[in-house]
C-alpha cells in the first residue's frame, strides 16, 4: 500500500483563469507555520481553527493581497492533516505569487489528486468516495451530480461494505471448520451455507446492475443515428441539438462523414452521431462515409434506426437498413430502436414495432429520448450512485468466484470454498481500496485536478 508523504503540499484549488475568488490550499505539518510567515497579523502564532480571518499576505517585504485565511487542524480536516486555505482575489498573477511564496517557505507543489489521496491514506474517505469527488467535479448533468453526491456520501461504499462483511463472516466460519475437522460433518447445514451463498449472489447481482446504471449516468452513452439517405437523420440531430448542427437538404447523400454532438438529453449525457445514409454507391467519398457509418454503429451503445414513413414497406426497409449496417446477423449488436420518421406526411397508424416521430415538427421526440434512457436501464425514478468500469470489473470477478464457491457445496469441498470466498473478498476490497495495488492507486489519483 502507498505510504503517506509527510511533506507540506500547496496548490491552487480553483480553476485556471480570472475570477472573483481564488483559493490556494496547503496541507501538511508546516501549513500553520507557513501561514504565520505570510500573514504578519498572526504575529507568528497559529490561526484560530475554523474561523475565517481577514489577513494581508506579504512575502519578502512585498504585499501580495488581502483576503481570508481558514485553518483546519488535523486530524479533523479533509486530508486528516493541518490544512490552510487562502481565499484571495482570483487573479492568476496573485495566486501564482502566493503559490511561489508558500513554496519558498517550505511547501512543495502538490501532485494531481494528492489532497484527495492523503484523505484516502488517512482513512478520511475510501477509494470510491475519492473517485466520487472527481466525478462530482466533472459531472455533465444534474443526474450525474446527484449520483456523485450519493457515492460521496458513502451509499456505494455501504453496499460494498455489506457484501464484504457477509463474505468475511463466511470465510471465518469455513476456515475455522477446516482447522477443526471434527466439526465438518454437518457444517454446511448447521450454518445454512447454501442459503447464505444464494443470498450473497442476489445481493451482488443487484449491486452489479446498479453499478452499470451508475457508470451510464456518470459517463453517458453513444447514440448513432442510421438510416437510408433522406430518412431524416440530420433533421433529428438538429432537433435534439436545438440548433442547425447538420446540413439538411432534399438531396440524398448530403451527410458523407460522421457528425458528433455532445448533448444532455433528459439529464443523460449523450454523444449523438449522425452518419452517412446507408446505400450502395459508386461515389468513393460517399462509400467511405457509408463504411464509417457501419463502424460507428457497432461502437454505439444505442442505435436509432430511422425508416422514412413514405417507404412502401416499413418492415422490409428496416430489414434492409440492418443488412446495410452489418447488423442483421450480429450476435452482440448494440440496442436497436426502430423509428418511423416523417409521420407528419402520412395518415395511417404506425405499427407497434416502430416508434413514430417527426423530426420536423418534434412529434414523438420526447418519447424517443425516454425510450433511449430506458434502453440503458434508466428511468425517471432512478436514484443510483456513480460508478466506474473498474468497479464493474471487480464486481464481475467477485461474482465469478462466488459462483464457483456455490459449485463446491454439493461435494463439501471446504478448502476450495474457502479459497473462492477469499478471492471474492479480495475483489470486493479492491473497490473501496482495501486490497488495491499501488499502481492502480497512482493511476486513479493522477486523473484528478491539481489542488483536489
Amino acid at each position: 500500500m502507498t505510504t503517506l508523504d509527510t511533506d507540506t503540499i500547496v496548490a491552487v484549488a480553483t480553476p485556471p483563469g480570472q475570477g472573483g475568488i481564488g483559493v490556494v490550499r496547503l496541507s501538511g505539518p508546516q501549513s500553520s507555520d507557513i501561514s504565520g510567515v505570510l500573514c504578519s497579523v498572526l504575529g507568528g502564532k497559529p490561526a484560530t481553527p475554523r474561523l475565517a480571518q481577514r489577513v494581508s499576505l506579504h512575502y519578502d517585504g512585498e504585499a501580495i493581497d488581502d483576503g481570508l485565511l481558514l485553518y483546519f487542524p488535523g486530524p479533523n480536516s479533509f486530508t486528516g492533516e493541518d490544512v490552510v486555505e487562502f481565499q484571495l482575489h482570483g487573479s492568476p498573477i496573485t495566486l501564482q505569487r502566493t503559490l511561489d511564496a508558500c513554496r519558498a517557505s517550505g511547501a512543495r507543489l502538490a501532485r494531481p489528486g494528492e489532497f484527495s489521496e492523503r484523505a484516502f491514506l488517512n482513512n478520511k474517505i475510501d477509494l470510491v468516495q475519492a473517485e466520487a469527488i472527481a466525478d462530482l467535479i466533472a459531472s455533465a448533468s444534474q443526474g450525474a451530480a446527484r449520483a456523485a453526491v450519493r457515492a460521496l456520501s458513502g451509499e456505494f461504499s455501504n453496499h460494498v461494505g455489506s457484501l464484504v462483511a457477509k463474505t468475511e463472516r463466511m470465510r471465518i466460519l469455513v476456515e475455522a471448520t477446516i482447522d477443526f475437522p471434527e466439526e465438518e460433518e454437518d457444517f454446511l447445514a448447521r450454518y445454512s451455507i447454501p442459503q447464505q451463498l444464494a443470498s450473497l449472489q442476489v445481493e451482488l447481482a443487484e449491486l452489479l446492475a446498479k453499478s452499470g446504471r451508475g457508470k451510464t449516468i456518470n459517463e453517458g452513452i453513444a447514440v448513432a443515428l442510421i438510416g437510408a439517405p433522406n430518412a431524416g437523420k440530420s433533421s433529428l440531430l438538429n432537433r435534439l441539438a436545438g440548433e442547425d448542427a447538420a446540413i439538411v437538404t432534399d438531396i440524398p447523400g448530403t451527410t458523407r462523414d460522421l457528425l458528433k454532438v455532445d448533448l444532455v438529453l433528459n439529464d443523460l449525457p449523450v454523444r449523438l452521431v449522425d452518419t452517412a445514409g446507408l446505400r450502395e454507391t459508386e461515389d468513393p467519398v460517399e462509400r467511405e462515409g457509408v463504411s464509417r457509418a457501419r463502424t460507428e454503429a457497432r461502437r454505439a451503445d444505442v442505435i436509432v434506426c430511422l425508416v422514412d414513413a413514405t417507404a412502401q414497406n416499413w418492415a422490409r426497409a428496416y430489414e434492409r437498413l440492418l443488412e446495410m449496417a452489418g447488423l442483421a446477423e450480429s450476435v452482440e449488436s448494440p440496442v436497436l430502436v426502430p423509428v418511423i420518421n416523417k409521420c407528419d406526411l402520412i395518415s395511417q397508424p404506425v405499427e407497434s414495432d416502430f416508434l413514430p416521430i417527426s423530426a420536423k415538427t418534434g412529434t414523438g421526440v420526447e418519447l424517443l429520448i425516454e425510450t433511449v434512457r430506458r434502453c440503458v436501464g434508466l428511468t425517471s425514478e432512478s436514484t443510483d450512485f456513480t460508478a466506474r468500469q473498474r468497479h464493474i470489473d471487480a464486481l464481475k470477478v467477485a461474482s465469478e468466484h462466488l459462483d464457483t464457491a456455490v459449485e463446491t457445496v454439493p461435494n463439501a469441498q471446504l478448502e476450495l470454498l474457502a479459497e473462492e470466498l477469499r478471492e471474492t473478498h479480495n475483489a470486493l476490497g479492491e473497490i473501496v481500496g482495501k486490497t488495491t495495488p499501488d499502481e492502480l492507486l497512482g493511476k486513479i489519483f493522477s486523473e484528478f485536478c491539481i489542488g483536489k
